[in-house]
């Protein structure tokens, strides 16, 4: 078993703290909070053994999990890398691409494996219609929550679209050419609902929307490609797949069949993939262990965490023009 250990033990961090403990592959070692009181209230209720100094943590263990805010990931994840641990850290990887670079380089020198806590990826949805995609040339993403202070310390872009860019840029394996965005700030002094239009080199145009003052929930993604039409729910875990192949001869009677100008038919079917429940944070977490015993790539490495922070600080330059 991997000896882990947690830095911020804020709410992400208690979750992530009891998928450690509950978890076959890692042995969770104890966390570090900035709060000693805190700290010792967790340690109390919950039975965490709490490191008051981080080196001590980070000494004590194989992998270290980053969950404090953003402004700090840079700090920690350098403290825990030039240790020669390997590194979790949540989204986004950092508050500059130049830190996330950092880490990148870091890791490289030291050879050790880094990931970053991009959950949606490990949404069953998602994950059941990955080998699906093909070449998609339309994206729509609307990822709404109703409002919750906890975040808003950073725009929305940030907070919530960053999921929707990851999962985008997993699935166009093509360079971005440009962006384009708009954001309104509501309540907080950061937008908090902005709409982004990526273009990609290959003519992939994704369109997204992201707000946190909605009154209702919402984070679905369509995905449209080549004789396919591909639907996410990430927040249900429903999927839908709707293909269309060249129509019969003698088309059933129950055969949903369209005609286009050319005299082209094509007949609609639905290809469905079973949708299997999981826990995602724990699965992201436990690839990870994967990626570190076989010395393969993480799902999200440091490179794709730096790759949506790259467009997503595009996402939001972009509202400075307005």
């Amino acid at each position: 078993m991997l000896k882990a250990g947690v830095l911020g033990a804020g709410h992400l961090g208690k979750i992530h703290l009891r998928l450690l403990e509950q978890s076959e592959r890692y042995e969770l070692i104890g966390f570090y909070d900035a709060n000693p009181e805190y700290a010792a209230s967790i340690e109390a209720e919950f039975g965490y053994k709490y490191f008051s100094n981080i080196d001590a943590l980070i000494e004590a263990c194989d992998m270290i999990d980053v969950v404090t805010p953003t402004s700090y990931h840079h700090e920690s994840g350098m403290k825990v890398l030039e240790a020669g641990k390997h590194l979790f850290v949540e989204k986004p990887i950092t508050v500059t691409v130049e830190e996330a670079n950092d880490l990148i380089a870091l890791s490289r020198k030291h050879n050790v494996k880094g990931q970053v806590g991009q959950v949606e990826r490990f949404n069953p949805a998602f994950r059941s219609v990955v080998d699906r995609f093909d070449n998609p040339m339309f994206i729509e993403t609307h990822r709404l929550a109703e409002f919750n202070p906890r975040g808003t310390d950073v725009s929305v872009v940030l907070d919530l679209m960053i999921h929707d860019i990851d999962a985008i840029l997993s699935v166009v394996k093509s360079p971005v050419k440009s962006v384009s965005a708009s954001g309104v700030s509501v309540i907080s002094k950061t937008p908090d609902i902005a709409n982004a239009r990526i273009e990609f080199e290959n003519g992939c145009v994704a369109n997204l929307t992201a707000s946190r003052i909605s009154l209702k929930k919402m984070r679905k993604a369509r995905f449209f490609q080549r004789d396919a039409y591909i639907s996410v729910d990430f927040l249900t875990k429903a999927v839908e797949v709707v293909r269309m192949k060249d129509a019969p001869e003698v088309p059933g009677d129950f055969d949903m069949i369209l005609k286009n100008a050319e005299g082209e038919k094509k007949q609609i079917y639905f290809d469905n993939p079973d949708v299997a429940d999981n826990n995602a944070i724990l699965d992201e977490l436990e690839t990870f262990a994967d990626a570190i015993e076989n010395d393969t790539r993480p799902v999200v490495n440091l490179e794709d965490g730096t790759a949506a922070l790259d467009v997503a600080l595009k996402i939001i330059k972009e509202f400075k023009l307005l």
